[in-house]
């Protein structure tokens, strides 16, 4: 028997699941207590968007540390102006998150969304849509732009 199966056996995968789900949890927080104390707008801790930078235009990320940090604070309204797609998708996330967590953490699975194919091609595409049009420098177009 070698050292690799016998560590295995060892470890179960619920442990390996718990590990992993602390991980995540803690570095969510961590990185959520960063984004509510240093605002993205004003602080130098959080890099400049490569893409930006590159080309001078605006990607679909653009503007989401910002929109998150204006989330955490209550600001609905500031956050989907700066970045409407990632304040859309956080319900979606947030859900991901506790199904992902919750047979660790409650001890019992949640119902998991099956997404079917054409969902995730007719995002894929509102996605291309909005980092296209959000670079069109005219209204109502750059309304848009974080």
């Amino acid at each position: 028997m070698s050292f690799t199966s016998r560590s295995r056996r060892q470890s179960s995968p619920i442990s390996v699941k718990t590990f992993k789900v602390i991980t995540l949890t803690s570095f969510i927080i961590l990185a959520g207590m960063i984004l509510y104390y240093l605002n993205p707008a004003i602080s130098q801790l959080y890099p400049p968007s490569p893409f930006r930078a590159i080309t001078g235009l605006y990607c679909p990320g653009c503007g989401s540390l910002r929109a998150i940090h204006q989330l955490l604070h209550g600001h609905f309204l500031a956050a989907l102006d700066l970045n409407p797609l990632m304040v859309l998708a956080t319900p979606y996330l947030i859900y991901s998150f506790i199904s992902y967590t919750s047979p660790v953490i409650l001890g019992q699975k949640i119902p998991q969304f099956y997404i079917k194919p054409a969902w995730i091609w007719l995002f894929l595409k509102i996605v291309l849509a909005y980092w296209v049009l959000r670079n069109i420098p005219f209204a109502p177009f750059n309304w848009l732009a974080p």
